[in-house]
């Protein structure tokens, strides 16, 4: 990468630690880091220079949760009025057919939605993988980041529970725990990189409490940690999975997560909508993050969560458009201006500042994670 220099800037909103917000100032690019940031900087020899008088500029947003192969299942007439559990068995029916093709151009579309409204690093959760399709489609939305230059946090998913065995899918696209696992450190050899600035890190995903066994969750854990990758998941989404998981496990869905090793800092759960005050303070002080996703919850009819209590709490909150068939888009402006909307009619007026989905989207979703080398400007 070559030398940047953002020249005269009319506002920069650097989410530091102070939350600064600097004017005229001038920033300087070097390779992947920020090298310098002042007032009355000369280009130097070979530097592109950016004009900033009429700009504003802001940390990349970071989007902690996505379903890039959903792109092509928006408004789906069958589950246009449907809660959680109903959708996902409608779209199931769409999903199982997914190809290779299908799944690249998804991603390219979505990651270019999402680069076009700010967002420059992007945390997938992928799935579904139908049994008679070739077994690496998240290379294929690896394949599309790296096209398009988005940093990408691609989550090997899976589903190991079919509807033979209690779960909701298929049993078309749930794989062997074995088979889940074999590529999952097929995935995590060939394309993580854990060094600053890296374009690509994974993470272990099976999907749900209900489309996954304990035995599965807890092999998740243990190899997660062997490997130093993080580890997400859906949870407590809906009543009806906490139902689900009372009456198949005999526990609520956070308890459970936490007996097959699923709490910490390396983890991250998308939703959060119904944890109780036991569970906030719980993931408080084991500092398990949230993925917030409010337009998805809305569409869904599934419920506000308790953001700003979490981050009283200084539980770690990113934010996160989810797949585009329950938010109809991928778009991160959109997502920072429903944040902010929902919480002054769920919670109040005055607990969602703008300020502070600015920061849900930047430094918040970097702590979600584990990127202390993204969401600010310094």
């Amino acid at each position: 990468m070559g030398k940047l220099l953002i020249r005269r800037i009319n506002t920069l909103a650097t989410m530091n630690a102070t939350l600064e917000v600097l004017h005229g100032v001038d920033v300087r690019i070097d390779g992947k880091a920020i090298s310098q940031i002042g007032r009355g900087l000369e280009p130097l020899p070979g530097e592109r220079v950016i004009e900033g008088q009429d700009l504003v500029v802001y940390p990349g947003f970071i989007n902690t949760h996505h379903h890039m192969f959903q792109t092509f299942q928006r408004c789906v007439p069958r589950v246009q009025d449907a809660k959680l559990f109903d959708w996902l068995v409608g779209l199931y029916e769409i999903w199982r057919h997914l190809t290779p093709e299908a799944v690249h151009i998804s991603a390219m579309v979505g990651l270019s939605e999402l680069a076009m409204s700010g967002c420059t690093t992007v945390a997938d959760h992928f799935y579904v993988f139908p049994e008679d399709q070739p077994g690496d489609l998240l290379d294929r939305t690896i394949e599309a980041a790296r096209q398009l230059g988005v940093r990408f946090h691609p989550t090997r998913g899976s589903m190991s529970r079919g509807r033979s065995n209690g779960g909701l899918p298929p049993d078309s696209v749930v794989q062997t725990e074995d088979a889940i696992i074999q590529d999952s450190i097929r995935v995590v050899e060939e394309y993580h990189d854990p060094e600053p600035f890296s374009m690509c890190r994974l993470a272990f995903a099976p999907c749900s409490p209900f489309s996954v066994t304990p035995e599965l969750l807890a092999r998740s854990a243990e190899l997660a940690r062997k490997y130093n990758v993080r580890l997400h998941t859906h949870l407590a989404e809906t009543a009806d999975e906490t139902d689900y998981c009372n009456h198949t496990l005999g526990m609520r869905p956070l308890a459970f997560m936490e007996s097959v090793g699923w709490t910490g800092p390396d983890v991250w759960y998308a939703h959060g909508i119904h944890f109780n005050d036991a569970e906030l303070e719980l993931l408080a002080k084991t500092k398990t993050g949230v993925a917030h996703c409010p337009s998805s919850n809305l569409r869904l009819g599934s419920g506000i969560a308790r953001v700003p209590e979490m981050l009283a709490l200084d539980i770690p909150v990113g934010l996160a458009v989810d797949g585009s068939a329950s938010n109809d888009c991928s778009n991160m402006l959109l997502e920072l201006r429903m944040a902010t909307l929902v919480h002054r009619i769920g919670t109040g007026v005055d607990r969602m500042p703008v300020m502070d989905a600015l920061k849900l989207a930047t430094k918040g979703s970097a702590r979600v994670l584990g990127r202390e080398d993204l969401g600010t400007v310094e």
